[in-house]
């Protein structure tokens, strides 16, 4: 897994630029890796004051979903809150608890969006350019675009839509329960994304990997530092 340099930009106008500059990189299509051995979920947890992130990778067994390895790291917050720029509050502290692992996971599921973005590059796609790992979002509401509402039965679901643009699916993970939000972030297909996170949410709405890494940046933020 390479881990690619992250400059937090000092103006909202690089952020965007940066964005518009990785976009072309991102790979829409692909299957599941083969062998999938390893699957890694990553979240953020913010201090109150938002002085600070914690970033937690949590990787898990492919078959079982059991922990086989947690990282975590505190990182100040250098770029203001912007809608649509999230990422670049986020990314350094993930990307330096990647770079504390000792297993290479297959896939990472992020917490958030992927192509369902504005400029279609949300986090999945910044975390998926900068690693070169196959890459999806799942997040709990929409950010943007419109859907039908998706049958009552698990694994029913509906296309998420921006103008004429598929971006993103509307899953339901569990019957009777609000549905997720499922978009591509890099070297995956959108039906590859779907099937995996229904996969790996055998029990409850979110997806083991959700919520495995926000216990884990939770934990890793209560009563911590920034060095």
């Amino acid at each position: 897994m390479k881990l690619e340099a992250f400059h937090v930009p000092a103006t909202e106008a690089e952020a965007i630029a940066e964005q518009d500059r990785l976009r072309p990189l991102v790979h829409t299509e692909g299957a599941a890796p083969e062998p999938l051995r390893l699957i890694a979920g990553l979240d953020v947890a913010y201090a109150v004051d938002e002085s600070c992130v914690a970033g937690a990778v949590t990787v898990l067994d492919a078959v079982t979903l059991e922990v086989v390895e947690t990282a975590t790291a505190l990182r100040s917050v250098d770029f203001p809150y912007v809608p649509g720029l999230l990422a670049f509050r986020e990314v350094p502290a993930l990307v330096d608890a990647l770079g504390k692992l000792s297993h290479v996971p297959d896939l990472l599921v992020c917490d958030g969006y992927g192509l369902a973005h504005p400029r279609r590059f949300g986090l999945a796609c910044h975390l998926g350019v900068l690693t070169d790992v196959p890459t999806f979002g799942v997040a709990k509401t929409a950010f943007i675009g419109t859907f039908d509402e998706p049958g009552q039965a698990r694994g029913d679901h509906a296309d998420l839509v921006d103008g004429t643009e598929v971006i993103g699916r509307v899953l339901r993970t569990q019957p009777n329960i609000k549905p997720v939000f499922v978009s591509v972030g890099h070297r995956v297909s959108l039906d590859t994304a779907t099937e995996l996170a229904l996969r790996l949410a055998p029990r409850y709405r979110l997806p083991e990997t959700t919520r495995q890494s926000d216990q884990a940046s939770r934990r890793a933020l209560a009563g911590h530092t920034v060095n």
